[in-house]
C-alpha cells in the first residue's frame, strides 16, 4: 500500500463521491472537495474518471484533456496550487453517473491500492517527474479530434492515470507501466500505418 495513506486511490473516489452527493457535480464542487492540494491528484481523478464508461459521454473526452493538459502543465512549471479556467469549472454532469462511475471503480482501485508502495523513486523525481508530466500534456491532445471513436480516450486516460498514480504514491512501478502502455500504443500505430 501506498506509503501515505492519503495518497491513495480510494481516498479520491470517496472524495468524488462526497462531491456528487446532490444531483448534478461540477469541476468546481471537485475541487472545492479536494481543496487547494498538489496538482498530481487532480490529474489523477480526471483520469480515472475518464476510464471509467464516462468517456462516451459526448464532451467528456475533450473536456477532460484541456483540463489535464492545464493541470500538467502547471505541475510542470512548478505551480502549487490548481487554476482552471471558468468554464472547464463550470461543466456539469449528473451526479447519478459519477457516483456509478465510482462504483465501478471501487474493486479495481482497491487492488491497486493494496499493490502499491515506494518503489523505482527514481522514474517518479527530477526529469523523469518532468517527462512524465510532459507525456501528460501532450497525449490527451489527440483525444478531442478522435473523441467520435467509442472510447479511444479511456485508452489514453488509462496511461495518464498510470503515470499520475506513480508520480501521486512515489511507484515508479506504475509510471513505468505507463511508459510501456504508451510504447505499445506508438508501435500499434506504426504498424498500422505501415
Amino acid at each position: 500500500m501506498s506509503d501515505d495513506p492519503d495518497n491513495s486511490l480510494m481516498q479520491l473516489l470517496d472524495g468524488v463521491a462526497h462531491a456528487a452527493r446532490g444531483d448534478v457535480v461540477t469541476l468546481s464542487d471537485m475541487l472545492d472537495e479536494f481543496g487547494n492540494r498538489a496538482v498530481t491528484p487532480f490529474i489523477l481523478l480526471v483520469s480515472l474518471l475518464l476510464v471509467s464508461p464516462l468517456s462516451g459521454i459526448p464532451g467528456a473526452p475533450t473536456t477532460g484533456a484541456v483540463v489535464i493538459i492545464v493541470l500538467a502543465a502547471q505541475a510542470l512549471l512548478g505551480r502549487g496550487t490548481i487554476w482552471l479556467p471558468e468554464w472547464a469549472k463550470r461543466k456539469s454532469i449528473a451526479a447519478k453517473r459519477v457516483r456509478k462511475a465510482v462504483s465501478w471503480m471501487r474493486k479495481p482501485c482497491a487492488f491497486i491500492d493494496r499493490h502499491s508502495r515506494a518503489r523505482l523513486r527514481f522514474l517518479t523525481q527530477g526529469l523523469m517527474r518532468w517527462v512524465t508530466l510532459l507525456i501528460c500534456v501532450i497525449l490527451p491532445m489527440s483525444w478531442p479530434p478522435l473523441e467520435v471513436l467509442p472510447f479511444f480516450s479511456s485508452f489514453g486516460a488509462l496511461v495518464i492515470a498510470l503515470l499520475s498514480f506513480g508520480l501521486f504514491t512515489r511507484d515508479g512501478i506504475y509510471v513505468l507501466a505507463g511508459y510501456l502502455v504508451v510504447g505499445l500504443g506508438v508501435a500499434a500505430a506504426v504498424i498500422t500505418l505501415f
